[in-house]
């Protein structure tokens, strides 16, 4: 077996991209410069983000890589003072995010570090609930700021208020400065995001050591069942896609629609009956701010939300109505989950004998269900409704450089970077201001085709799994829970350099979702195939997002191609009871639609048959 991957410094070009380095940020990339920035990248282990982007990135979309690699380090090694860990390092190769946990060798350190983190974290798990709900009104805030920016094309003359008013400023100026508080807007709200996150994903960790030390042989399963049951927002919108099959069965709407195949041949149909008028109020009063859930993972400018399409959330309310007519409820089985993780906890509470160790096994799971909410919640409100609302802002920046000449077309804003933007403004408002022809009105157009022509030999390259030197044992707590990233997973990885051939019959992943169940396979890659699914058919997917949730009434299990047993995909198949095996690395390539499998959720075992 293979000892190490590829050196990061050493992985081959691939023709006709030459030069692509210029399309992200400096500091994204591999150094060839600094003897001993060079050392260190060759000495660590870099693995694939797969997990948040299974796709390259266009260059503006690194934007919230940027803003997660900051605020996740700061809080981690500044702010909170992790004991054994301080940030996650990241770097781009080929669009493709890598990244690298920075852990503390020095058993000192780690010392000094937690008392220091015990009275800071300490305060926050004290106060959780006050904290919590003052973050989500400071993060409503803030969204409410970022709708209220406009971005207007360039007047021809300023209107008179400007001199009338005295503001002393113009529209060229005033461009510059939305596009920087949109920017940092950006920034600020991943800053939010990390605030209480890496509390939530500790607690939970601490509790999963905590019952090890205990329970060595407990598995992994078991005690996600123990935080399982548990109702967070990011179920608000299937809620309310449920709540609106109900009602058009309710009314006798279900045959209006039926018969219509988009949401507004649906409107002018249902518009003239007072049964109609009612169930599109009950709609629209959804929409806001429920269907600004992203179709994917909101990671990426593509991921349109429900608001965006709303055909999509039709085709899903209709999936619902499917369900209830055949005499299934579509709502999570809290109630069943809830009854299996109390069975569990008080088993296990009767097989202690020392009170000590009760009381800590029972405050660590108190912890971790007392944070687990925001794990969950703070989807919603940033990569989902944040997010949404974000990339509509960016596309009403790129109608005002599309109306001053200096790209072609709106989504072509995507293939410049932050800082790209920043200059192109500042070009265009110059020779708005001057009277004069933009200096840029051909260097970009050209240099957007360039990079189109980039990104598409970007998505046909298979970025590597890893990167550099393993550790003998991975210990890094996120990267084994979140990532999927465990020892046993890098010798696969390893055994994979050498030996490729063979028919696969087996894959092994993660435990995501207890249980076992054999079916047909059903791949999907995109949100609008989700309307081939079948009853009972197992859905194989590189991840889910949390859009796919009305699916899940018609799937008998789910695997992922990415992700660890606190993933979102895998959390979610547990509050629908579905098994689930997540980070199988291949799954998608392997398996095919048709193909019958059996899953089973406690292992991560998956087995083609």
């Amino acid at each position: 077996m293979a000892k190490q991957f590829t050196d990061p410094h050493e992985v081959p070009k691939i023709e006709g991209t030459e030069g692509w380095e210029k399309m992200y940020p400096y500091y994204y990339q591999f150094s060839t410069d600094d003897k001993e920035r060079c050392e260190y990248e060759s000495g660590q282990l870099w693995y694939y983000d797969g997990l948040h982007y299974p796709e390259p990135h266009c260059p503006f979309d690194l934007i919230w890589d940027e803003a997660w690699y900051l605020a996740l380090s700061q809080y981690n090694s500044r702010i909170f003072m992790v004991p054994p860990a301080k940030g996650i390092d990241h770097r781009i190769v080929n669009g493709y995010v890598y990244i690298t946990p920075i852990g503390i060798a020095d058993p000192k350190e780690i010392e000094a570090r937690i008392p220091l983190f015990m009275k800071r974290a300490g305060y926050y798990y004290q106060n959780w609930d006050k904290i919590y709900d003052d973050w989500v009104k400071k993060t409503k805030l803030l969204i409410e700021e970022l709708e209220n920016i406009e971005f207007k094309p360039l007047p021809e003359m300023e209107d008179e208020s400007v001199v009338f008013e005295h503001r002393g400023m113009g529209s060229g100026y005033e461009l510059g400065v939305k596009y920087d508080q949109l920017i940092n807007l950006g920034f600020k709200v991943w800053q939010y995001h990390f605030e209480m996150l890496n509390l939530g994903y500790a607690a939970y960790v601490t509790f999963i050591n905590t019952a090890n030390q205990f329970f060595p042989d407990i598995p992994m399963a078991t005690l996600t069942k123990m935080v399982s049951g548990i109702d967070v927002v990011m179920y608000r919108p299937d809620a309310e896609l449920i709540k609106l099959a109900k009602l058009a069965l309710e009314l006798k709407l279900d045959d209006d629609l039926a018969a219509t195949t988009s949401f507004e041949a649906l409107k002018a149909r249902l518009e003239t009956s007072q049964a109609g008028r009612k169930w599109l109020a009950t709609f629209e009063e959804a929409r806001y701010p429920w269907f600004w859930i992203s179709t994917g993972t909101g990671w990426f400018h593509h991921d349109k939300s429900w608001n965006d399409d709303l055909d999509v959330p039709l085709a899903s309310i209709k999936m619902h109505i499917d369900s209830l007519k055949a005499g299934k409820d579509p709502s999570r089985p809290t109630e069943k989950l809830i009854a299996e993780r109390d069975r569990i906890v008080e088993e296990y509470l009767g097989l202690f004998s020392n009170d000590d160790d009760r009381k800590a096994f029972e405050e660590a799971l108190n912890i971790s269900r007392k944070v687990f909410p925001y794990v969950e919640n703070h989807l919603f409100y940033v990569e989902h409704w944040f997010h949404s609302v974000f990339w509509n802002k960016m596309r009403e920046l790129s109608a005002v450089l599309v109306a001053g000449g200096m790209i072609k077309d709106v989504e072509d804003i995507w293939y410049l970077n932050r800082f790209d933007i920043k200059v192109l403004i500042d070009d265009m408002v110059r020779a708005w201001a001057t009277g004069i022809v933009p200096a840029g009105r051909n260097k970009w157009p050209a240099e957007i085709e360039w990079r189109k022509g980039v990104m598409d030999k970007f998505r046909e390259w298979t970025p590597p799994p890893a990167l550099g030197v393993p550790p003998e044992v991975v210990t890094e707590p996120f990267s084994i829970v979140l990532w999927g990233v465990t020892t046993d997973v890098l010798k696969k990885w390893l055994s994979g350099l050498e030996s490729a051939t063979g028919e696969v019959t087996q894959l092994q992943g993660s435990p995501g979702s207890s249980g076992t169940v054999e079916g047909k396979a059903r791949v999907i890659k995109k949100v609008e195939d989700l309307a081939a699914l079948e009853p009972g058919e197992i859905l194989v997917a590189p991840t889910t997002s949390p859009s796919w949730a009305p699916a899940f009434t018609k799937i008998a299990g789910c695997i992922t191609d990415v992700g660890g047993p606190m993933c979102h995909a895998a959390i979610v198949c547990r509050e629908y009871g579905l098994p689930t095996v997540v980070g199988t690395g291949t799954g998608t390539s392997v398996i095919k639609t048709g193909d019958l499998i059996r899953i089973d959720g406690d292992s991560g075992l998956v087995e083609l048959l």
